[in-house]
């Protein structure tokens, strides 16, 4: 049965967050996301979402200056960044390095950054109400621009290198432009009542939109500050870009003659909508958004619209820090990219061949991922943060899910990979906190709640594609505080749950009581029932897992190793092994038999909520509040059998290095020692080489490459400690020193070398001059004592 027993998994992905909010370009042939990720800008490959490069990242040991904004420039060449303390840099997009800084001048933070058109000036806009031009050839500031109040919001060159105009938005609701080369304000655009969130600039370079959380779009005359159209949009509108000519969208075909100027905008409903300006006419509203709308009046839902004309695609930004990008002539969803997690509460395999998992994060929306490519779907159906998942052994395309809108909802993966909500069930009064399924049918799953009961549902006969209302067949109130976890037994005969009142209990499948399991010190994480034996796991806030009879209640193994509450348990090896995660960020494999832990692993910065096991055992996946998803793949059996390979190539080495010994082939078989990095071999061919003088062992060492006189100098010290094997290895120190001087052999850590081997030699000097001067002695004795002998005679 050992055969079984896992003994290592290996990590062989991390997929981590890589936009936390804040700023966000896109490159302008598509390829490349720039991301604002906590204290770096990190630039993503949009086709794989492998991270190209890290853009901020400071030595060890030196503060981390947080980037507060950032601006790509035109050619895509150049990033500007704005810190924390005060310093703007410029740093190569491609290489990642720094290549000026200087301090902005600015009395408070930096907040928004332009380049002009020709990427050769810079703007900086400040809290300050302050805009602060800059020459990039000299770093010096050529302008300081004031008359705004408060915090600039929109910060933009006209592209029209010929009117050197530049305009801003800030607190005081007003849109100003500044002549670059005088300084001076030109006109102010008054029209707004509240936070401007966009300005953009037509092609005839004569008008300019305007958008703003007033809930309206203004088109201006730029030349005379006049609105000349004022659109409601009965929204507040957080992000918006001007369509290019040649656009083409969904059921809507431009005439000729009906060049207008056309502005995709999207704010608090979630949705993208289409305006003619010149017409006050609604051109498009997006149907099936996948972005929820904002909880309240006034509130976020989308952040960014990102247009890329190379492509044809718009990319949504939501308030989630996901980005969907759609294809706008269909207007169909190309790509679905999850930006930030932020805590993931629970993970679960789907589908038969196990290709995909689904993923509840702090959020009401699904996360459906295709492990080997980590493509995303969100699915949208909970009104609130999904608290749990469970899938049916039986059913893989079958799963269930739980969340803080006291509903559970039934799910079914369709033939196309889309996911469907199949039926929901709405009898729990609080926040439902686990579920879990029935295992040899799918007939049943339970549910626990904030509200202290434990609800068994059944699962209908003939599953529907639209949602089914889900019956609860039994209640019971099961504790008295939270009940934080439930588990199914393999034969759904029985059913466990485990409370915050430091129990765990086992009902029947009827929510008969049939014991209570009393140890623990703090509240229960979590239960599981063995796949094999009548045994129960329970692990707790106590740092401890326990492991308990199902015939008489007691606890029958403890295991003590985590150093914070144990979250989560599963069972390995037909319930041989066990396998933990902790708040601790730790990952822990146990031996059942021995309770000994095999393997710990520390591949989170916080706590791991989340654990899935593959039905073969061979993949593990783990999410945690540090919004990383790392998949371990199972490496036993690939280290047994390199194990098994590297003792037969030993023995044959072993064989091979006594036959050299044996036949006096003294260079070969010190070439051997030295690569099978014996010591104790190579002291004894050096001593047997000593024997020939030593002039026998410079020839010998002439023979070794570089490499084999580093290994020899390592073995030379190990010896030097030992005043048997001195003699040898001060030979081999008066053998290589030559070389060592001449620079011909590289000693890595020389100096350290030195110190480790000079207190020895210093120790063998001095007994050696102790016993000279004793040798000295006694043939003195011995001379004196002559003369006087031939006297006696």
């Amino acid at each position: 049965m050992t055969s079984f027993l896992k003994e290592e998994y290996e990590k062989t992905s991390e997929h981590t967050a890589f936009y936390t909010g804040g700023d966000i370009q896109w490159t302008a042939d598509g390829v490349q996301l720039l991301c604002l990720c906590d204290d770096n800008v990190k630039v993503i490959d949009v086709n794989t979402l492998s991270t190209i490069q890290v853009i901020g990242t400071v030595e060890d040991n030196v503060e981390c200056d947080q980037i507060y904004t950032f601006r790509l420039s035109h050619c895509n060449t150049n990033i500007l960044t704005a810190h924390k303390s005060g310093l703007m840099k410029l740093w190569d997009k491609d290489a990642g390095t720094l290549k000026k800084m200087w301090r902005s001048g600015h009395k408070g933070p930096v907040v928004q950054l332009a380049f002009d058109i020709k990427d050769e000036n810079i703007a900086s806009g400040g809290s300050d109400g302050n805009i602060r031009l800059w020459n990039l050839a000299f770093n010096t500031c050529t302008s300081s621009l004031r008359g705004a109040i408060g915090v600039f919001s929109v910060l933009k060159y006209h592209p029209d290198t010929a009117k050197d105009l530049i305009f801003g938005a800030a607190d005081d609701t007003k849109i100003r432009s500044w002549n670059c080369k005088s300084g001076k304000e030109c006109m102010i655009y008054s029209g707004h009542f509240s936070k401007i969130t966009s300005i953009q600039f037509t092609s005839d370079s004569e008008h300019m939109v305007s958008s703003g959380r007033d809930r309206v779009l203004i088109l201006w005359k730029l030349n005379e500050a006049k609105a000349l159209k004022v659109i409601p949009v009965y929204e507040s509108i957080e992000a918006c870009v001007l369509l290019p000519p040649s656009f083409r969208i969904p059921n809507f075909k431009k005439k000729i003659g009906m060049e207008g100027i056309y502005i995709a905008c999207a704010g608090e409903k979630g949705l993208v909508k289409i305006w003619n300006m010149q017409m006050s006419r609604l051109m498009y509203e997006q149907e099936h958004s996948l972005v929820s709308p904002a909880l309240e009046e006034g509130g976020l839902a989308v952040t960014h619209l990102l247009l890329n004309e190379a492509r044809n695609m718009l990319s949504v930004v939501t308030v989630d820090h996901n980005i969907i990008i759609h294809d706008l002539e269909t207007f169909g969803c190309h790509k679905q990219i999850v930006g930030f997690t932020d805590e993931i509460l629970d993970i679960i395999f789907i589908g038969k061949d196990e290709s995909h998992i689904m993923v509840a994060t702090n959020s009401c929306d699904l996360k459906y991922y295709e492990i080997e490519s980590m493509n995303c779907q969100i699915i949208k159906g909970h009104t609130d943060i999904v608290l749990a998942l469970a899938n049916f052994p039986t059913k893989p395309n079958l799963f269930v899910s739980s969340s803080k809108d006291n509903s559970v909802r039934l799910w079914l993966c369709l033939e196309d990979n889309s996911i469907q909500c199949v039926g929901v069930g709405t009898r729990h009064t609080a926040s439902i906190g686990s579920i879990f399924t029935s295992q040899t049918s799918n007939d049943f799953f339970a549910s626990v709640s904030q509200d202290n009961c434990l609800k068994v549902w059944s699962v209908p006969s003939e599953i529907s594609t639209y949602n089914q209302i889900l019956k609860s067949n039994h209640t019971e109130v099961a504790h008295q505080m939270d009940i934080n976890c439930v588990s199914v037994s393999p034969n759904d005969k029985m059913i466990a749950t485990g409370s915050q009142d430091k129990t765990a209990k086992i009902w029947t499948e009827d929510l008969i009581l049939l014991g209570v399991l009393k140890g623990h010190r703090r509240g229960v994480w979590c239960v599981k029932f063995s796949p094999a034996d009548q045994v129960i796991l329970t692990s707790s806030a106590d740092c401890s897992i326990k492991l308990w009879s199902v015939a008489d209640l007691s606890c029958l193994k403890t295991f003590e190793g985590h150093e914070s509450s144990v979250l989560n348990i599963e069972f390995l090896s037909k319930g041989q092994q066990i396998i933990s995660c902790g708040a601790d960020g730790l990952l822990k494999l146990w031996n059942i038999k021995s309770s000994e832990c095999k393997m710990s692993l520390d591949n989170h910065d916080g706590k791991v909520w989340s654990l899935a096991v593959s039905r073969n055992e061979s993949l593990i996946i783990t999410g945690g509040s540090d919004s990383k998803l790392v998949t371990l793949r199972d490496v036993t059996v690939e280290r047994r059998e390199k194990m098994t390979k590297e003792r037969e190539q030993l023995i044959l080495q072993e064989q091979e290095l006594s036959n050299l010994l044996h036949s006096k082939k003294l260079v070969k078989a010190l070439k051997l020692a030295l690569r099978m990095e014996r010591p104790l071999h190579v002291l004894k061919i050096v001593n047997e080489v000593l024997h020939h003088g030593n002039e026998k062992l410079i020839d010998t060492l002439k023979e070794i490459n570089n490499t084999q006189k580093e290994i020899l100098l390592k073995f030379a010290a190990e010896w030097n400690t030992n005043n048997k094997n001195c003699h040898a290895a001060q030979l081999v120190f008066n053998t290589l020193a030559p070389e060592i001087i001449r620079g011909d052999l590289n000693v890595p850590s020389l100096g350290n070398f030195i110190e480790g081997t000079l207190p020895y030699t210093e120790r063998h000097f001095e007994r050696l001059t102790s016993l000279l001067q004793d040798l000295q002695f006694v043939t003195y004795t011995v001379n004196c004592m002559q003369p006087h002998a031939v006297k006696m005679n």
